[in-house]
């Protein structure tokens, strides 16, 4: 920590024609404290799951902070005299102006459900949506923001058309444009709704805009940590995280004290097929992959709830967002969804946090903190749930699982490459060019083409080619017809 300051205190006493050259240096600085050399091997899934198994079933403390075991500075404001300070001073019920990307999706829906509830509370500055023009048309008249972008950029003409009576409403497309809503103005609070990678720039270009971050696209860290980290403790930014188990963990480890944390447990709801035989998933398709038990998702994250890859992304965000070791990050499988993830203390002590499956709440502590807000939501019934259960990930079903964990302990652009090849690969599932269990196959083999290339240390600009290369290879990987003998 006292070299990260002494970095950023040089790169700020540099001058403006200086600072730019620097920056590169200081970022990768930052980064190498921040990161600690993983084994350089990625291996074959037996040897994965090897390697990985005690710290999925059998993770045991050291005795030792996770926070500090490889000295990683947590994204959220956990243990810090800072986000002590805003817990005791930020309490007053206030106006807080947010913008939101991704307002047409699943995750924008529910945070504007929540703005419409609670308007004296949350102001719209800034909507995103991709290509649903007729619903972002009618927010945009709802809620009246300063600026609105249409991701597709053949609809532009068609929402300046339709909001030819709003002059007041900046209207933008595109991917620039979305960096443009991202950065926008005077509010100071993003919801990064948008799935994948394509939330990785605009959340930088908030952060380097003072912006506050409620972090509902876990790609960003996954993707982008390296980068992203010492961007949060340069510019001072928070980052809340607004997915149901990394609430839940924030909400636990609120007023923690520094090098008390000892295991972080992430709750799985075990997707579409947790009660399935492994024999059955060769039958799978891609209807039923979207039948999620619990929760009501996006297509994309619930195929990824399928494979438990959503959960092995979370393990990385975990690791990214309280600073805890692969070692100290443990998977269960929770069926009723309502413990929504735990944490255990070096006196192994272990608080939960629960509630019914709604991802309203983890978006509005996300949105709201340090303060709560009262909400007219259905309150927890334990009688009326009656029943608590757990069991252990079953690996031969979820292969991605250890993929993840992999990636995450060798670091560096190795958890991009995995998310960018599992992102492809899910489309092409769900394109119905591969089958279910070509998913994971996919997603190693890119990896593995990418031991050639990693980099410990990598740019923004490293991170968005090594995406983009991994997309590309997926797609290469299953037209050379290499998965013709997956099914046999």
């Amino acid at each position: 920590d006292e070299i990260s300051r002494d970095l950023l205190y040089l790169s700020r006493r540099s001058n403006l024609g200086e600072r730019v050259m620097e920056r590169k240096n200081v970022k990768a600085a930052f980064v190498a404290v921040a990161t600690t050399v993983r084994s350089n091997s990625i291996g074959t899934p037996n040897s994965i799951c090897a390697s990985s198994s005690s710290s999925i079933s059998s993770s045991k403390s050291n005795g030792k902070s996770a926070l500090h075991s490889e000295n990683v500075k947590a994204a959220a404001p956990v243990f810090s005299e800072e986000a002590q300070r805003l817990l005791a001073e930020d309490s007053a019920p206030r106006l807080k102006k947010i913008s939101l990307l991704g307002s047409t999706g699943s995750i924008g829906e529910q945070t504007l459900d929540i703005v419409r509830e609670r308007p004296e509370r949350f102001q719209v500055v800034g909507l995103t949506g991709g290509s649903n023009l007729e619903l972002l048309i009618k927010q945009a008249r709802e809620f009246q923001p300063e600026i609105v972008c249409i991701q597709n950029e053949a609809m532009y003409q068609d929402l300046c058309e339709a909001l030819k009576d709003q002059p007041k409403t900046k209207i933008v497309a595109g991917d620039e444009g979305i960096v443009d809503v991202a950065q926008y103005g005077d509010s100071e609070l993003l919801v990064t709704g948008i799935v994948g990678c394509a939330g990785l720039l605009p959340t930088v270009a908030a952060i380097k805009k003072g912006k506050n971050i409620a972090l509902a696209n876990k790609e960003t860290l996954i993707a982008g940590g390296p980068v992203v980290l010492p961007l949060i403790e340069e510019y001072g930014v928070t980052m809340t995280p607004a997915d149901s188990e990394h609430s839940a963990i924030f909400q636990c480890l609120q007023g923690a004290p520094d090098r008390s944390l000892s295991k972080v447990i992430l709750t799985a709801s075990g997707g579409a097929f947790r009660d399935w035989d492994v024999e059955k998933l060769k039958d799978v398709t891609v209807a039923d992959a979207l039948k999620h038990p619990n929760w009501s998702m996006g297509a994309k994250i619930t195929i990824d709830s399928a494979t438990l890859m959503n959960k092995g992304l979370e393990v990385i965000e975990a690791h990214y967002l309280f600073g805890a070791s692969y070692d100290d990050i443990e998977i269960v499988v929770h069926p009723q969804s309502i413990i929504h993830s735990m944490v255990e203390f070096t006196d192994t002590s272990v608080l939960a946090q629960l509630g019914w499956p709604d991802m309203r709440l983890p978006l509005l502590y996300a949105m709201s903190w340090p303060q709560r807000v009262q909400m007219p939501y259905e309150r927890l019934d334990l009688v009326k749930q009656k029943e608590l259960t757990f069991r252990a990930p079953d690996r031969a079903k979820y292969p991605c699982m250890d993929l993840a964990y992999s990636a995450g302990r060798k670091g560096g652009t190795m958890p991009a490459v995995l998310n960018a090849a599992n992102e492809a690969a899910v489309e092409l599932f769900r394109q119905e060019k591969i089958h279910y269990l070509q998913i994971s196959k996919v997603i190693e083999a890119v990896m593995e083409t990418h031991k050639q290339d990693w980099m410990q240390s990598p740019s923004l600009d490293d991170i968005v080619h090594f995406d983009q290369l991994s997309r590309t290879q997926a797609h290469e990987y299953v037209e050379s017809n290499k998965m013709s003998t997956v099914l046999i």
